[in-house]
């Protein structure tokens, strides 16, 4: 276990070393610390006793640095610098200000972000934090003012506004098509290379729920590549590998990537899961999160 105290030198010395061996004086150094020139001196001389080594060589009216209080000079002024600007970052932070948004990885990656700097463009004085993690825990706790989430809407101690409905479908790449043939049937996908999103979420459709919603079985062993990661599954489909099942607002900005995505079958399965915006319901909303609702309900009438 760490313990600094015995490690290091006291925080006081070390900040007159910085300041004496920049000005190469030990008056000045006094002037910028607003010290004495006696304490400096006195400081500095305990941090050469501290550490054994002679850090200055003392003349009648200058000082230098030896090799050692060189080499000493740049490990002391990179750490000071760090701990200053760390320190100055949480002091200048406007709490108020600061927006928390936490999302699973698919909505960020794929829904969000293409989005985010138009919000980011209205609202230039909000400092945006996000967080984008697949577990519920890290997305749904106080440091979170508003989350964007997969699940039925109903989260306890928490308002929720649903975004979209979950519309799904086969997705696939004309290569895809090309190489394997046209699909004439709903039935006729087990037959083929099914990429699947290994999804923590239990009401998230899979493959298995999605073709049992229209009355198709699905043989265990035709499951061929599985990921867990959806914007994973999208390259994979896109690069030829598969087919997969989109979720249609997610993926639509890749009906205008270069190598576009096709319903081969043409169906589609929508249920009343879907994603949610939320936020605490017993916290009071900051000014910068009622305008990211506000922003999210604008978005709603294109969904």
């Amino acid at each position: 276990m760490r313990n600094f105290r015995k490690k290091l030198p006291p925080l006081d010395t070390l900040i007159a070393f910085e300041a004496a061996a920049r000005h190469l004086s030990f008056t000045q150094a006094s002037k910028e610390l607003h010290l004495t020139q006696a304490a400096v001196s006195q400081q500095i001389r305990s941090l050469e006793e501290y550490l054994g080594e002679q850090l200055f060589i003392r003349e009648h009216r200058s000082v230098s640095l030896t090799q050692q209080g060189r080499d000493y000079q740049h490990t002391v002024v990179a750490a000071l610098t760090q701990l200053a600007n760390a320190t100055l970052d949480i002091r200048v932070v406007d709490r108020e200000s600061t927006l928390t948004v936490a999302a699973d990885q698919s909505i960020a990656s794929l829904w969000l972000m293409p989005r985010l700097g138009e919000f980011r463009e209205r609202y230039p004085e909000v400092k945006l934090r996000l967080v984008s993690s697949d577990l519920v825990d890290d997305c749904l706790n106080r440091n979170v003012d508003v989350a964007l989430f997969f699940g039925e809407g109903r989260w306890r101690g928490y308002e929720s506004l649903r975004i979209f409905r979950e519309t799904v479908y086969p997705i696939c790449s004309e290569a895809y098509i090309r190489q394997h043939g046209p699909i004439n049937g709903v039935e006729e996908l087990i037959h083929h290379h099914l990429i699947e999103l290994e999804d923590l979420n239990w009401n998230s459709l899979n493959w298995r729920r999605w073709l049992n919603a229209k009355q198709v079985d699905l043989p265990v062993e035709r499951l061929g590549l599985s990921l867990t990661s959806y914007p994973l599954v999208i390259d994979a489909a896109r690069n030829g590998q598969g087919i997969a099942l989109g979720w249609k607002h997610l993926i639509s900005a890749e009906t205008e990537h270069e190598v576009p995505l096709l319903n081969p079958v043409g169906e589609s399965v929508e249920t009343d899961f879907g994603y949610y915006l939320i936020w605490h319901k017993e916290r009071k909303l900051s000014q910068e999160a009622t305008a990211f609702i506000e922003w999210i309900r604008e978005h709603l009438e294109t969904c």
